[in-house]
């Protein structure tokens, strides 16, 4: 009998097919048949594991939200072995949600491809939903650190400044994904820093205590 390994890791393959059918093609693309094509496997063997299109397009979506989810952790976690700022740390977190290179280019298109579906389908949208939220909770935890530290003002609302900062990156990485590479592209591209730079900077204006006692 395979392994529980086994049969995530053919989960994984099935999502990963969908994907690049999503980036290279479009939402409209993916069907089963493609999608065993596409991952190297029968038609019977995906159908095994999802029932259903629909089925398989949540597992993708899920999926896809993870992964960004597990870059975001290795982040703060970096931050935090290293004694970084709280806004270097933010700078970086945010900046995983940007399509600044081919790979998260392609992870942004399938993200946007499912975040426009769900506006039909209940169980694609409370993914959406989870995803937007887990970022502002992020963010609204490093402000309420940084009023103890010392690096946000203390009379700051963490919350309205989650809200804030979210909108902020979600809007850069809709700027930076519909400029193609070069020209306008490229002008987008490198504003991205010393515009996330200023909007983190006015949230946390001060120095942790902690790093500089």
């Amino acid at each position: 009998m395979p392994r529980t390994a086994d049969h995530e890791q053919r989960r994984r393959q099935i999502a990963d097919a969908v994907s690049r059918l999503i980036s290279e093609h479009g939402l409209d693309a993916v069907t089963v048949a493609r999608t065993a094509a596409a991952a190297g496997m029968s038609v019977g063997l995906v159908q095994h594991y999802f029932r259903t299109k629909d089925e398989m397009l949540l597992h993708t979506f899920r999926e896809v939200a993870a992964r960004i989810r597990a870059r975001v952790d290795e982040r703060i976690q970096d931050g935090i072995e290293h004694k970084r700022s709280l806004a270097a740390v933010m700078a970086d977190v945010m900046t995983e949600y940007i399509p600044l290179d081919e790979a998260r280019r392609a992870e942004y298109r399938v993200a946007r491809a499912f975040a426009g579906r769900a506006l039909d389908a209940p169980a694609l949208a409370e993914v959406d939903t989870e995803s937007a939220r887990q970022l502002r909770e992020d963010i609204a935890r490093a402000v309420h650190n940084g009023k103890e530290c010392g690096e946000v003002d203390e009379h700051l609302d963490p919350q309205s400044a989650a809200v804030r900062l979210a909108a902020v990156m979600e809007g850069l990485a809709l700027q930076v994904y519909r400029e193609p590479r070069g020209g306008a592209g490229e002008t987008v591209t490198r504003l991205v820093g010393p515009l996330l730079e200023a909007e983190i900077g006015v949230v946390f204006t001060g120095e942790c205590r902690q790093y500089t006692a």
